[in-house]
């Protein structure tokens, strides 16, 4: 699903309110101050083009006047209709459409460049501002709703900015312009057409009371079933496992119900707009006829002028139209801006520090000195957690479900900070690390593999861009995929991506070893890295990863407590907590929790 907004009255966009409208745009035209050249020239091109067409029903109406005149002379036989008169004056006319023309033509492509540019820009503040957020931000949002604030709320705002801007201009340019030109021909008419705009304004207002409240539910429920179907799309094989396919269908179509209901009612109201408008335009074109013939019949104006005064009307009804719609752009453009500055404007980590460690100069010594951390403050998950890992040791750390041993593994990798306490690596504090060049020291091989769109070399290759072919190739055989790479069609020049349908779960963990290998980081991270392969490729990967983790301190997150007998440290967590730690030997000997989670698991498996 796109998630594009739907279509508002008119072909506008929706009219979602801003919490603060004014804020938004004056931060929107503070983002924009940089292209006030532009935005000057598109201006002043806007308002030539406009007075250009506003000068037009004037030069119209003389051609008129002419003809008229000509034709009482004919009549009377005193003389004719002077063509080369009107021929000059149609010829004016038509140079003064065609400047009107190229003047709108070249604002349309600056305004363009500007909205496209914005789009671009804030995109790649975007993109940039993510690299620096903490990982509490996404983990406490859905990825739809990050990812609307790239597509959705930046498109949103570039369609908006590239309508709204240009019609203002020249909606109010033309109200002003016609208004001058309307009082030029008569007074007494102009104030008669007048009365049209309180009518108007009525209407106008209380059709968007009405509309707005509907558009604002049909952006709800546009969310909804957008969350629903990328719920459903990525998670298609446990539908059909169990047989939730109805179920599916139904909570869909019930979204679905109120999106439709939501969107007739918004479109049905703002719909009512232009034939109320046509009706109320109508009713002031009388007027103005009965009056206009009887300014003429007493000698106060021209024929020709009641026909320019009458495309004065209409062009003057026209611009309050395009001012209602404007108006619902610049509230959805409002919307989209203050989402995105939300984002642009929450909290970053911090990635620098004065005097950092030099990371180049590091053993992989790791100390946990009574650690304290809850994802809420109010709530520790990690209540004391001490130990002291040496250099080059393999560390498994232990634990049933929800015990904290990932949440370990991410304050040792600084995606969040402790609460109290500290979490040194050779003596320093990770918050004396710059966080980026701190994160080069691990290198994490995880559970859920994750692979680009891209050949196999490439892919491995991620772990360290500057590696040659050979290196490559080094790391594959050194995570016992070699082989498989080179009984593919292609080798390692073998594209994946989502339609490789014959790579296993387990062959594509062992091509994000393989790239780990290759990055040759001074601390590993495991998390469940054998989790998804066969009991005899996992005695492959130990080999492998045995050999890497020689020299180098290592982490390793298993419920397979065979797979960990070897390592020189065993940290047993329940609860946040630490409660047993040593080799495998001392805690089977101990009797204690260790040797029950390993018993069970031993006694599962025969």
């Amino acid at each position: 699903m796109s998630g594009r907004r739907p279509p508002g009255p008119h072909g506008g966009m929706p009219g979602e309110k801003a919490k603060n409208f004014k804020g938004s745009m004056i931060k929107l035209i503070a983002y924009m101050k940089k292209y006030h050249v532009p935005l000057f020239f598109m201006f002043l091109f806007a308002v030539a083009g406009t007075i250009f067409n506003i000068i037009g029903p004037t030069i119209l109406g003389q051609a008129t006047t002419e003809i008229f005149n000509g034709l009482l002379l004919k009549i009377n036989g005193t003389g004719g209709i002077n063509f080369a008169k009107i021929a000059d004056i149609l010829f004016m006319l038509m140079i003064l459409y065609i400047a009107s023309a190229c003047f709108s033509f070249i604002q349309g492509i600056i305004m363009t460049g500007i909205s496209n540019d914005v789009s671009y820009s804030m995109r790649k503040d975007i993109s940039t501002k993510i690299n620096r957020m903490p990982l509490k931000y996404f983990e406490s949002r859905t990825t739809g709703e990050v990812l609307s604030r790239v597509t959705n709320d930046v498109d949103t705002l570039q369609m908006s900015l590239n309508q709204s801007v240009t019609q203002l201009i020249t909606s109010i340019t033309t109200l002003i312009g016609v208004f001058i030109m309307m009082l030029r021909i008569s007074v007494t008419m102009t104030m008669c057409a007048c009365l049209i705009i309180p009518t108007s304004m009525i209407v106008i207002g209380l059709i968007t009371k009405r509309s707005q409240k509907y558009f604002q539910q049909n952006q709800k429920y546009l969310g909804d079933v957008n969350g629903q179907v990328e719920e459903v799309y990525s998670g298609h094989n446990i539908v059909k496992v169990f047989n939730k396919e109805q179920e599916t269908v139904k909570t869909f179509q019930e979204v679905n119900q109120k999106l439709y209901e939501s969107a007739w009612k918004s479109q049905f109201f703002s719909g009512m707009m232009m034939p109320f408008m046509q009706f109320i335009g109508n009713l002031g074109y009388v007027m103005v006829a009965l009056l206009g013939g009887y300014l003429t019949m007493i000698g106060r104006i021209q024929v020709g002028q009641i026909q320019s005064f009458f495309q004065y009307i209409r062009n003057f009804t026209q611009p309050m139209q395009q001012i209602a719609q404007v108006s619902n752009m610049l509230q959805s453009s409002a919307a989209a801006a203050e989402r995105v500055f939300e984002f642009l404007e929450e909290k970053e980590e911090d990635q620098v520090v004065k005097n950092p460690v030099d990371i180049r100069k590091t053993k992989g010594i790791v100390d946990f000195e009574n650690v304290q951390f809850g994802y809420n403050e109010e709530q520790m998950i990690i209540h004391n957690f001490s130990s002291h890992v040496g250099e080059g040791q393999k560390v498994a750390i232990v634990g049933p479900t929800g015990a904290g041993k990932t949440t370990m593994i991410k304050l040792l990798m600084r995606f969040y900070d402790v609460n109290k306490g500290s979490i040194k690596i050779d003596g320093h504090d990770l918050r004396e690390f710059n966080r980026t060049e701190l994160r080069e020291l691990f290198g994490m091989v995880l559970q859920d593999t994750w692979l680009f769109n891209g050949t196999i070399m490439e892919n491995i290759r991620y772990g360290r861009l500057d590696a040659t072919d050979e290196e490559v190739i080094q790391a594959a055989k050194a995570a016992h995929v070699h082989h498989f790479i080179m009984t593919q069609p292609e080798g390692y020049q073998m594209v994946l991506n989502e339609e490789t349908s014959n790579i296993s779960q387990g062959q594509k963990q062992l091509l994000t070893i393989a790239r780990a290998i290759l990055a040759d980081n001074k601390i590993m991270i495991l998390d469940e890295a054998t989790s998804s392969v066969d009991t005899r490729t996992e005695v492959q990967i130990q080999k492998a990863m045995d050999t890497l983790m020689k020299g180098r301190t290592s982490f390793v997150i298993a419920h397979r407590l065979s797979t960990i007998r070897d390592s020189d440290l065993i940290l047993v967590m329940k609860d946040g907590d630490i409660i047993e730690q040593g080799n495998h030997e001392t805690l089977l000997k101990q009797k204690g929790f260790y040797a029950q989670l390993y018993n069970s698991q031993f006694e599962k498996a025969l």
